[in-house]
């Protein structure tokens, strides 16, 4: 039973699935809310599709706080862990949805070598450091650009500049970060960055998934993941410098797989860089992953040469999320889409280094689609 539910769901993926509805939407994107923080504004938008798909946004950590998307019987769902009240996200919470930089993941023992210069960084795990510090970008205040509806697209724009040695990284960093919210269901994030002096740049976006609509453990969604190797870690997250092929392994996402049994074989969860297979500096698939029941499918794409596939084994009961839900443990998998961990340690992994002249880059799409029965 299980081999013809693997082949079956293998021949799905590769049909044309439905992402557009009955029912007549209009395109659109606004301001729903604001709270203050001493003297700056927290702002939440609301983009909605000619589908009837919806996705907040707020310029705190430009995070994404809410994605609605139907099921294959039509029911709208939030389809990402987050909070109703924007007050919560200045709380304690996992980074749910945040813009991570100005380094998302580890660098070892915090510091790296960059033109000769030695740089040290905030050490805030297990001796490291990791998504830029306690005072990274998932604790700042993004400036609101501009928001606006084009075409079939809605767009909201935040910027942030982070000052030379802000969490120790050298340079003047001005970062742009644009959510768009497409006809086709897409959500496409897109990240500019230029600097004054050379640095190191990784940014990603840590939002958790969640297809059955944030009721259940994401154990029994199955997934797809284009790549054949890994960046093994040591006991502390660090990446060994190695690449190791997955075929074989609990790692091994080649062909669509539940995680349940790998998890509890494992006794934990999954937080492992994956080198994806890639043969252009386009934009490529990335992931697959299919909820059966509701039959939501959420298709990853990137730019960039590397994905963090984290389903943290935590208990987040703590959270009370979208209408007021308990989140529990297995509750959310997150898609981070990266540059490896511990990139300016390691110079045979793709660079990190941006220098002034340069124009750092990144585009990512989350497309939610379904299946029929």
């Amino acid at each position: 039973m299980k081999v013809h539910l693997i082949l079956v769901l293998t021949a799905v993926l590769v049909l044309s699935v439905s992402c557009s509805q009955s029912a007549s939407y209009q395109l659109s994107v606004s301001k729903s809310d604001s709270i203050r923080s001493g003297d700056k504004l927290i702002e939440l938008f609301t983009l909605v599709n000619g589908n009837g798909m919806s996705v907040k946004v707020t310029n705190y950590a430009a995070s994404l706080t809410d994605i609605s998307v139907p099921d294959r019987q039509g029911n709208f769902e939030h389809v990402v862990l987050g909070f109703d009240s924007l007050k919560y996200y200045l709380g304690k919470h996992p980074k749910l949805g945040a813009t991570v930089g100005r380094f998302a993941n580890r660098i070892k023992n915090a510091e790296f070598k960059l033109n000769g210069q030695t740089y040290h960084l905030e050490k805030n795990n297990k001796g490291h450091s990791i998504h830029g510090g306690a005072k990274g970008f998932n604790n700042r205040i993004f400036e609101t650009d501009t928001f606006y509806t084009v075409k079939d697209t809605a767009i909201v724009i935040f910027k942030y500049r982070s000052a030379h040695l802000e969490g120790g990284f050298p340079g003047n960093l001005n970062l742009s970060v644009a959510y768009k919210l497409t006809n086709q269901n897409e959500i496409i994030l897109e990240y500019t960055a230029t600097t004054d002096q050379p640095t190191v740049i990784n940014l990603t976006n840590h939002s958790y998934f969640n297809l059955t609509g944030c009721k259940e453990p994401v154990l029994d969604h199955i997934y797809r993941i284009n790549a054949d190797s890994i960046t093994p870690v040591d006991s502390t997250g660090i990446p060994t410098g190695e690449i190791l092929a997955v075929a074989g392994t609990v790692y091994d996402y080649t062909t669509p797989q539940r995680a349940e049994k790998r998890i509890r074989k494992m006794g934990k969860g999954y937080d492992v860089n994956y080198k994806l297979n890639r043969y252009s500096d386009s934009l490529e698939l990335a992931a697959i992953v299919v909820e059966p029941i509701s039959g939501r499918v959420l298709k990853a794409y990137t730019t960039e040469p590397g994905m963090q596939f984290y389903i943290p084994n935590s208990n987040m009961d703590y959270l009370a999320g979208h209408d007021d839900k308990k989140y529990g443990r297995y509750y959310g998998f997150c898609l981070e889409m990266q540059h490896f961990p511990d990139a300016p340690n390691n110079p045979q992994f793709p660079t990190t280094s941006l220098f002034p002249g340069e124009i750092y880059r990144q585009m990512t799409i989350y497309k939610f689609e379904t299946i029929s029965e």
